[in-house]
Parts: C-alpha cells; structure tokens; sequence
C-alpha cells in the first residue's frame, strides 16, 4: 500500500502577507508540516503543492518532494482542498504513481506531530473508515448560543435553557490541521468531507486558527506550552 502526504502551500495569502513561509518559533512555518510528514515514518512520498519558487525551495531544503507546479485553477483564491488533492493524485498517476492512501497536511500547521500522524495513519487503516479527521471540541456548548434579533438577546436552543453544561453532548469541530484518506473512495466522492469519517480528538491547547497577527502569536504561545509539556 503506496501513502503520499500532500502538504498544500499556494502563494498568495491576503490577510498574512507570505504566510506560509513566515517565520514561526525559529524557522518557516511550513517546515514544521514537512518535518512532521517525514518524522513520521509512513509515507513513502512527502511533497509540497505549490504555485510559488520560493516555496518549493523551501519546501525541498526540508526535505518535500516539489515534482510540479500547480495549475492557474488551484493557485487561486476560489479553488477548494479538495481541487487541489485530485490535481496532485491525477498528476503522479500521469507519471505513473498510483497512491492507495493520502494525508493532506495544511502549511500553517505546527501543531501536527510525526507521533500524531502515524497513529492517524495507522487507525484509519484497522478501521473501515473512508478519511480521518482530527477534531476539537467546542470550548463552549453550542447548545447554549444566543443570537441578536431586533437588538434583543435570545437563546438559539431555548430547550437547553436550564440544563447543565456537562449533560450536554460535546459538539466538535474541525481541527484544520490535516486529514487522512483512502484515495479510491476519495476521487470517487471528490470530496473528503464526505462518507465514513473517523475522528481523532486534539486538545484544544493543540488547536489555533491562524487567520491574522494575533492569532499568529496565540498560536506561538500555543506551541511553546505544547512543547515544553512534552520535554
């Protein structure tokens, strides 16, 4: 069974400017991704898609594979992860490599270890699961939202008023960080967001959106508590 770890790194960043290879806690954020991707020890291609020079030599002095360059339709602002994944798979089967496994890494990921990788790698494969997402759960109960009409504050879910937040059922969302995926029943859905979908669960301590400056250095501060936890 041939695995491929695709880490999608296009140039353009509107709100950070080069945000894929800023700086974060010592070296170009996206190193950490390939790092994580090689540390691991499962995949038999790492490789970085990208539309960027710059990128792609960074991605190489870290050890990615950057055989191609990304098409004008997957370099834009409207192409979607999953665009991007069907190019790359359908550009090594044209030379071809076919792959039975992926794991789609984001750049702006610190978070995601070789150890949490490989156990990702390794569960989805003992179960009948068609992708793994890492999740989160929500730091607040959904069940609990208020929302403003005509300039009042009203419960979204007035059923779940007077109940407890710890009878409430954990909701979870997605960690943002990575997703494994068995190639066959994704190019056939398209889509990974789809079918029988098995979690892995993160701390929220392990978990940061990272859309502008501050979330940058929550992030950093994030990843310093992290690592010095596991030393």
């Amino acid at each position: 069974m041939k695995k491929i770890a695709i880490i999608t790194a296009r140039g353009g960043s509107r709100r950070i400017p080069r945000k894929n290879i800023k700086e974060f806690c010592g070296k170009p954020i996206l190193a950490y991704s390939i790092e994580a991707a090689v540390n691991a020890g499962v995949f038999d291609t790492v490789m970085v898609s990208t539309d960027d020079e710059e990128i792609a030599e960074i991605g190489r002095q870290y050890g990615a594979e950057v055989p191609f360059f990304r098409s004008g339709e997957t370099a834009g602002d409207y192409a979607t992860t999953n665009d991007v994944l069907l190019e790359v798979l359908g550009e090594y089967e044209k030379r071809g490599e076919r792959y039975d496994l992926g794991c789609c890494i984001y750049p702006t990921a610190p978070f995601v270890t070789a150890e949490k990788l490989a156990q990702a790698v390794e569960r989805l494969l003992e179960s009948d699961a068609d992708t793994l997402i890492p999740v989160t759960p929500f730091s607040y109960p959904p069940q609990r939202a208020m929302i403003v009409k005509e300039g009042r504050l009203l419960f979204e879910y007035p059923q779940y008023l007077d109940s407890r937040s710890q009878d409430l059922e954990p909701h979870y969302h997605d960690a943002g960080q990575f997703y494994v995926f068995r190639t066959e029943a994704f190019q056939k859905n398209r889509k990974l967001m789809v079918g029988n979908i098995l979690p892995q669960v993160i701390s929220e301590l392990e978990v940061q959106d990272i859309d502008n400056e501050t979330d940058w250095a929550i992030a950093e501060m994030k990843y310093r508590l992290m690592t010095q936890k596991e030393s």
